[in-house]
């Protein structure tokens, strides 16, 4: 610990009087040290400056304008914020990590065919009926479509943090439209190119050739009498807030990036409007919400999806990725029966466990809720990006009555969880390394054979002081996150999927150089 403080960089970062001293901290144990993990990293860092810390970030910052990474906040473009200092992963770490995320993907799929088809779950009372039909994103409209190779779940995001003990837990799922891999793979990009001496002495598995699993899964999605699929990125256009992914995943695969002017439905077939007329549209890798995307269906005066889309997916004619309705999966409710979806389908326990949750509809766990309301911190089922949410220990007593009033009005509306201290991984502020709390989103695809997930993730995070919140519309940032490969003698057997039978994608020692080619080109060269 002494170590830790010796320096001018890690000053005050071990002082047990922040807010942050009961979290786990992933880069100091406290009473061993730096953890093996970090130990190259931290030995990188000790001999840095201040000075020469503000140099290394601004050469970072001018990067990331220079590439145009951003998203937008209050309708302003903003650079994304990239932190400098990289999460480390171990290989034995993320083995544990990648077979959970496998496992609730294949379970939370089994569970999205069987509400929208025969509903057994519910015939054999593992799970209310009321559950099902109340929530929120649950379409009677997706009803009875069944996906050509059966999968609906063609990338998912599973939101992850380690507690205080130093465990990976679920903290939710996200199987609609999750948005964040683009700066998985930019982050590491601009990290290679402005820090290339730090990958010199790791070997970090490459996350670059996302794009080439995700198209595969497209591919395998198509109609079955598609022969050569014709894939296209579906945007709402340039105003979203996750544009620049939209474009940058489209560029990468080597497919067309469309708005929903440019398709129209005909006989139930979707066909794209081109210079060269009529194309006809096998799989929509749709980021528009399940609301916009169909005016037939959804709302009527939507200008942003395809008029008769749904009737064309229904008659097998086109498939659309990720399945509308699959926000039944990721419902915060939901979340909580977990255990029980994974015993009914796979006849497993979790790998991971979710985060200890309260069930606000539930009479006898409401008035615990209420009783504890100062302690526990209160999300709305449907929120995302952090709004929404209360935490009791900050709350003023006119916010808990408010929301007492609140949760007593709409039970099915609310959960409830303890505070748990997300883990911390020291990140800039000022001139100084400060622990601040971090999650992480692994990206699952799955092509109906293999589940595919990206070494890594985005980790984001908190940079106020104390902060539990990670959204970048709350202020939050991001961190490359390095997953270390494992050692050469047990490198075949680390590097295989978790039950999937095929070795994961290459494994590079040397930092990614240059642009990345996009799929087209890498088959040229194949």
């Amino acid at each position: 610990m002494s170590r830790a403080s010796s320096r001018p960089l890690f000053d005050g970062y071990l002082d047990p009087r922040r807010p942050h001293a009961g979290a786990y901290d992933e880069m100091f144990d406290p009473v061993d040290g730096v953890r093996t993990a970090y130990k190259r990293l931290h030995d990188s860092l000790m001999p840095l400056q201040p000075a020469d810390l503000t140099t290394r970030a601004e050469a970072l910052d001018r990067a990331l304008v220079d590439q145009g990474i951003t998203f937008s906040l209050s309708g302003e473009e903003r650079p994304f914020p990239l932190d400098l200092v990289p999460r480390v992963i171990t290989a034995a770490e993320w083995s544990r990590l990648e077979r959970g995320v496998v496992q609730r993907v294949r379970a939370l799929e089994a569970f999205l065919a069987d509400i929208y088809g025969d509903q057994q779950i519910v015939a054999d009372g593992v799970l209310p009926r009321r559950l099902i039909t109340s929530c929120e994103h649950f379409h009677r409209q997706a009803a009875g479509i069944a996906p050509p190779n059966g999968v609906r779940i063609h990338v998912a995001g599973i939101d992850v943090v380690r507690d205080e003990q130093g465990d990976f837990r679920v903290l939710e799922d996200n199987l609609r439209s999750p948005s964040g891999v683009s700066y998985v793979m930019e982050n590491r990009r601009t990290m290679a190119r402005v820090f290339p001496d730090l990958f010199a002495k790791h070997r970090v598995r490459a996350v670059g050739d996302y794009a080439v699993h995700l198209l595969r899964a497209l591919r395998a999605a198509a109609p079955t009498d598609a022969t050569d699929p014709n894939v296209v990125v579906l945007t709402p256009g340039v105003y979203n807030s996750a544009y620049f992914e939209h474009s940058l995943l489209a560029r990468q695969m080597g497919v067309e990036l469309v708005e929903g002017r440019d398709l129209f439905a005909r006989n139930n077939v979707i066909y794209l409007r081109t210079t060269e007329g009529e194309q006809r549209v096998d799989v929509i890798y749709r980021r528009i919400d399940d609301e916009f995307l169909d005016p037939v269906q959804f709302l009527p005066d939507s200008a942003l999806g395809v008029a008769g889309l749904v009737n064309a997916a229904r008659s097998g004619n086109v498939v659309i990725a990720n399945a509308v309705g699959n926000g039944v999966g990721d419902d915060k409710l939901i979340y909580t029966y977990l255990p029980e979806i994974l015993k009914y389908y796979l006849g497993e326990t979790p790998l991971l466990p979710n985060v200890d949750t309260y069930r606000c509809w539930l009479p006898a766990e409401q008035t615990e809720v209420l009783d504890r309301l100062d302690e526990l911190v209160t999300k709305p089922v449907e929120g995302s990006g952090g709004y929404g949410i209360v935490f009791g220990p900050d709350a003023s007593p006119k916010e808990l009555q408010a929301q007492r009033r609140r949760i007593r009005a709409n039970p099915r509306g609310w959960i409830a969880q303890p505070v748990v201290q997300l883990s911390t991984v020291p990140t800039k502020v000022g001139e100084r390394l400060q622990p601040r709390h971090v999650d992480l989103r692994p990206f699952a695809v799955n092509d109906g054979d293999d589940v595919f997930v990206l070494p890594g993730g985005l980790t984001r995070v908190a940079i106020p002081e104390g902060s539990l919140v990670v959204n970048s519309s709350q202020g939050g940032g991001s961190k490359d996150t390095w997953v270390l490969a494992p050692r050469a003698s047990d490198e075949d057997a680390e590097l295989r999927g978790p039950g999937l039978g095929t070795p994961a994608p290459r494994t590079d020692s040397t930092p990614e150089r240059g642009p990345e080619l996009n799929v087209a080109q890498q088959q040229q060269q194949q």
